[in-house]
């Protein structure tokens, strides 16, 4: 594993096909904006940076599209393509089209069998679910900023017939570890999951990851593998450093992401993405 420092990091002319353009798959929260939401000057100008030079720039977030979109916005990404819901949702971006964008792929899945195993072991945890159409349907009207819009509150049985595209748990009476432990205790199947920095669970459709969606986004461009760089922090980055041929981890990532990235860079406080960034130019 390499450790980033302020010296000039590799870039283009130390990829195998140097004459190809890298695919620079960005994650948000922890990497490109702080835990407040706050995205550092030395960060936006360094992405909008990369952007101009004309390599294949991409978020990839567990955010959903309404939360992501301010995000695109500040990094000057007006074409190509985005990655939301931990993979649940692609878009391409294009300032011709009447939003400047087009969803070009939704996955969704049943929620029920998931929140009925979650809610028997989790009885007092918060639930929120982003159905098909973009709305999120919470109990207790559970809001994060990640959602992009208002939550929608309703009984859970609502919640246990809606098709989803992402579900959201959320216990403030828990420990981490105990969270993790109940969770580990349920075995979630026909899902793909990934807990967060607190007592936060994200669901996807089976199979469904920043990777899975990011490789198809690979081949849609015919980008050579050696030519994919993904920076992220969180454990829902896991697959996508993996998938990588360049996986960089944010210097705070846990230790289960650090252990699977080719390169660790400074944490967010100090402007790690930006020093990624820089050494692409």
């Amino acid at each position: 594993m390499t450790i980033l420092t302020d010296t000039p990091v590799a870039g283009i002319d130390d990829q195998p096909n140097n004459t190809n353009k890298l695919m620079v798959a960005l994650d948000v929260d922890g990497t490109l904006v702080d835990h407040d939401g706050h995205m550092s000057p030395g960060v936006r100008s360094a992405a909008q940076a990369v952007v101009a030079s004309g390599h294949d720039v991409m978020i990839a977030t567990g955010r959903s599209l309404n939360a992501t979109l301010p995000i695109i916005q500040q990094i000057g990404l007006e074409r190509g393509y985005a990655v939301c819901c931990n993979g649940g949702v692609t878009l391409r971006l294009d300032p011709t089209l009447e939003t400047g964008y087009e969803i070009i792929h939704k996955a969704t899945f049943d929620p029920a069998p998931a929140l009925k195993a979650l809610r028997e072991r989790l009885p007092n945890a918060k639930y929120a679910l982003e159905d098909e159409d973009g709305n999120f349907l919470s109990t207790e009207r559970f809001q994060d900023a990640s959602f992009g819009v208002e939550s929608i509150g309703v009984d859970f049985q609502t919640m246990l017939d809606a098709t989803a595209v992402r579900v959201v748990v959320f216990s403030s009476d828990n420990t981490s570890d105990e969270f993790n432990e109940a969770i580990r205790h349920i075995g979630l199947s026909g899902v793909t999951y990934s807990v967060g920095w607190t007592a936060w669970l994200d669901i996807a459709a089976e199979g469904v990851t920043k990777a899975s969606a990011l490789e198809t986004l690979r081949k849609k461009l015919g980008t050579d593998q050696a030519n994919t760089i993904a920076v992220g922090d969180g454990r829902n980055d896991i697959e996508m450093l993996t998938w990588a041929g360049r996986g960089i981890a944010m210097g705070q990532a846990p230790d289960e992401v650090l252990a699977v990235a080719d390169e660790v860079t400074a944490s967010v406080l100090d402007d790690g993405a930006a020093l990624v960034l820089r050494g692409l130019l």
